[in-house]
C-alpha cells in the first residue's frame, strides 16, 4: 500500500443537474480538489442529454486525473418513466468514469448519510453541513455538489476500511 493520495470522484446522477466532486483521500485524511453541477439545456432532445452528461463527467475524470469513482444508486420513485429517465442519466454518469478505465463503486442513498452525517434518514441540509465540517476548504457547496462530494467520502470511508481488510 503506497501513501499516494487517490482521488475519488463522487457522482450524484440526475437528468437536470449533475452533481460530482473530487477529493483526494489519503490514509484517513480527505482533501478536497474541486466540485461542480453539470446541467444539460433542459430544451435539448433527451439522447443530446445523455450525450452532454456523458462528455462532461469524462471531462472531469481528465481534468482532475481521477483514480476511482463512486455512483449513488438510483432512487425509485412512484413515477416509473421519471425512474427510467433516471436510471439513463445514471447509466451516461457511470460510463464516463469507465471510459476512462476507472473502477466505479455504487453506494445506495441511506448508507452514504450514514457514513456522513451519522443517521441513514438526514435531509439535504444535514449532508451539506457535514461535508463543509469535513473538507472546510470546499467553500460553499450546493445540494448537488454536496451529494457528490458525500458519495466520494462514502468511498474513501468504506475503500480504506476494503484496503485494510485486505492486507489483514
Amino acid at each position: 500500500m503506497t501513501n499516494e493520495a487517490t482521488r475519488i470522484l463522487g457522482l450524484d446522477p440526475g437528468l437536470r443537474r449533475t452533481g460530482w466532486g473530487v477529493v483526494a483521500a489519503e490514509g484517513s485524511r480527505l482533501r478536497w480538489i474541486a466540485h461542480g453541477v453539470v446541467a444539460p439545456p433542459e430544451t435539448a432532445p433527451f439522447s443530446e442529454r445523455l450525450l452532454h452528461l456523458l462528455e462532461a463527467v469524462g471531462a472531469v475524470c481528465a481534468e482532475y486525473d481521477c483514480d476511482e469513482a463512486a455512483i449513488e444508486e438510483v432512487f425509485v420513485n412512484m413515477n416509473p418513466a421519471s425512474t427510467l429517465k433516471l436510471g439513463h442519466a445514471r447509466a451516461a454518469v457511470m460510463l464516463a468514469p469507465a471510459r476512462h478505465g476507472l473502477s466505479v463503486a455504487e453506494y445506495s442513498p441511506n448508507l452514504i448519510k450514514k457514513a456522513v452525517v451519522g443517521a441513514g434518514h438526514a435531509d439535504k441540509t444535514q449532508i451539506a453541513f457535514m461535508v463543509k465540517r469535513l473538507l472546510p476548504t470546499a467553500g460553499d457547496v450546493k445540494a448537488d455538489a454536496a451529494d457528490a462530494l458525500a458519495v466520494a467520502i462514502t468511498h474513501a470511508q468504506l475503500r480504506k476500511r476494503a484496503l485494510l481488510a485486505g492486507a489483514a
